[in-house]
């Protein structure tokens, strides 16, 4: 346990960017619990429209590890605002009401390690302190599971008077759904299209996914079925692109920006992460090897005005922890610290989002 003044000196160094004064003096710490088990704080904006509270929790988490020692746990950062600007009514979607971000992690192709990344940047938002879920959406290929070491995982499903609730797995501090917790792993998932559809609503509807501050969505290669019955049945926040360097991954990059842009669907893309960008072994960690390309994903980044939201090396360490169940992004270790930036990165372009445009609208298709 650590003394509440030592916490409070601490959090001293964290700034509110828009007003320049620390959040101790501002009094938008109403509340610290400090047990053994970590440390748990409230936080009190003035207005809940703040739109940087979500990079003030992440700010919040480094300061204390930096200041604590980096094994100090966070528990949890309620947020309280004094003043609630709006009506409830108006967030953009009925569906999912606890979920503040919904974000789509999206490839043009497969083979480009989009759920890796899915799943590293999901364990990297939680340990930053944020309340994550994710969902595998690849209804037909599903391999979250394994990422998680949980193929044998069969979720129980609860019924109240507002219908059955499917609870998820609860890991790393990520909440996960996927196809494969119902399905044997060695059985081929053989659905039309409309049968995957409608599994992906249950998913998100019956989900019992609470509170979060973002719900990744691991949507399949490509544009299908499954990305429109995604933007018809949830207001996404915004899509981000996984590719490698190689040319022929950038050429289906560039039409799954342009899915999500397209004026029906009108789906802010966040950026762009390029997944495999070099080669490094283990034994000469200071160099770099270009297998696929150089930069391939920052000059389309330039060319299409996306952000680059981060390149992750091509590292043996990450092949393993994704087969074995113990992503790297667990780990203190530069290839978990490049995830770790990523994660902050994507909070970042997610405020800026939610500052400057509008909440998306659901794709209405009418016959």
């Amino acid at each position: 346990m650590f003394p509440k003044d030592q916490i409070l000196n601490a959090l001293t160094k964290v700034i509110h960017p828009d007003k320049k004064k620390d959040i101790v003096t501002l009094g938008m710490i109403s509340e610290i619990e400090s047990k053994e088990n970590g440390i748990s704080l409230t936080l009190t904006p003035e207005k809940s429209n703040d739109p940087f509270i979500s990079s003030i929790k992440s700010t919040i988490v480094r300061t204390l590890k930096n200041a604590l020692g980096p094994d100090v746990i966070i528990n949890e950062i309620k947020v309280q605002p004094k003043v609630i600007v709006g009506k409830k009514e108006e967030k953009p979607s009925e569906v999912l009401p606890g979920v503040s971000n919904i974000v789509a992690v999206a490839s043009g192709k497969g083979g480009v390690g989009k759920t890796t990344i899915a799943v590293n940047l999901a364990i990297s938002l939680a340990r930053l302190g944020y309340k994550v879920g994710l969902l595998d959406a690849d209804i037909f290929g599903p391999s979250v599971p394994k990422m998680f070491n949980e193929e044998k995982y069969r979720p129980e499903v609860t019924r109240d008077g507002n219908g059955d609730h499917i609870i998820p797995l609860n890991k790393f501090g990520v909440k996960v759904l996927s196809t494969g917790f119902f399905v044997d792993p060695a059985d081929a998932v053989i659905w039309r299209g409309p049968m995957a559809s409608n599994f992906l609503k249950q998913l998100i509807v019956q989900g019992d996914w609470g509170q979060l501050d973002y719900l990744l969505f691991d949507l399949p290669p490509g544009t299908s079925d499954i990305h429109l019955t995604l933007v018809q049945e949830v207001s996404v926040t915004g899509a981000i692109i996984i590719s490698t360097p190689q040319e022929v991954a950038l050429a289906d990059a560039i039409k799954g920006i342009a899915m999500f842009r397209s004026d029906k669907i009108n789906v802010p893309v966040l950026g762009l992460v390029e997944n495999m960008s070099w080669f490094t072994p283990a034994e000469l960690p200071e160099n770099r090897y270009y297998i696929f390309g150089k930069e391939g994903c920052r000059k389309l980044a330039e060319k299409m005005d996306v952000p680059l939201l981060g390149q992750i090396p091509l590292v043996q360490s990450i092949c393993e922890g994704s087969d074995n169940g113990k992503p790297v992004a667990l780990d203190d270790s530069i290839t978990g610290n490049a995830f770790l930036a990523l994660a902050e990165e994507l909070v970042k372009r997610v405020e800026i989002r939610n500052k400057e445009t509008r909440p998306t609208v659901k794709l209405q298709i009418t016959k």
